[in-house]
């Protein structure tokens, strides 16, 4: 699960919007505009090598169990819908341990079927709103027919080579940005952030901000 202080970070943020609204003296130790490094953003130690394609590429970690992932997508997906056409978004399933590898073998065998659009938001309410993991292939195949799809090219996808690349492919990409919890974003092989770090909206601003200084070197 997320191993930061999601929920005391949050409740920080409320409290000192609490006091905002107030006009007390706490709404003088509101974040700056320009986002700091070790407050609002973390600049890897050691960047990631990316090929120059002309677009600012930005990956969500997240983890199909995490209340927080959860949460941040009402937030998320507006902004991804207003993403210029100079930004790759992606998103990374993480796997700390064996049953989030499963929950991250979830993600890639709807990606291979062409079915993300239609099958994320589903996945994530099946976790927190119906509260039925998927932590086997049988409950995969389950959800698979409770939505119509055709079963045997799930169980297929489910084991297939390239998801089984795509799960190693994550492991490291999750290792090269020091993924410590979830949900994260990583910038371009250069930075990361996290709602933890100072709030969702607040978040996403930052996103904006770095992928701005970064658009000259993409």
């Amino acid at each position: 699960m997320n191993r930061r202080e999601f929920s005391l970070q949050l409740a920080g943020v409320a409290g000192m919007a609490a006091l905002s609204g107030l006009g007390l003296p706490g709404a003088a130790l509101a974040s700056p505009a320009a986002p700091v490094d070790g407050t609002d953003y973390t600049r890897l130690k050691t960047p990631i090598n990316l090929p120059r394609t002309g677009k600012v590429e930005v990956i969500e970690f997240f983890w199909y169990g995490c209340p927080h992932c959860f949460a941040f997508e009402p937030t998320i997906e507006p902004w991804i819908a207003k993403l210029p056409a100079d930004v790759h978004f992606r998103r990374v399933p993480v796997q700390f341990d064996a049953l989030k590898e499963i929950h991250q073998q979830v993600y890639y065998t709807w990606e291979a079927l062409g079915l993300v659009e239609q099958m994320h938001t589903k996945t994530f309410n099946r976790f927190h709103l119906q509260h039925k993991p998927i932590n086997k292939e049988d409950d995969m195949l389950a959800f698979a027919q409770e939505n119509g799809l055709d079963v045997p090219k799930v169980k297929q996808a489910w084991e297939s080579f390239s998801v089984r690349t795509k799960l190693a492919q994550a492991k490291q990409l999750s290792d090269d940005y020091g993924v410590d919890g979830v949900p994260m974003l990583g910038i371009h092989g250069r930075y990361t952030t996290s709602p933890s770090m100072g709030g969702m909206k607040e978040c996403l601003a930052t996103v904006d901000t770095l992928v701005a200084q970064l658009r000259k070197t993409a």
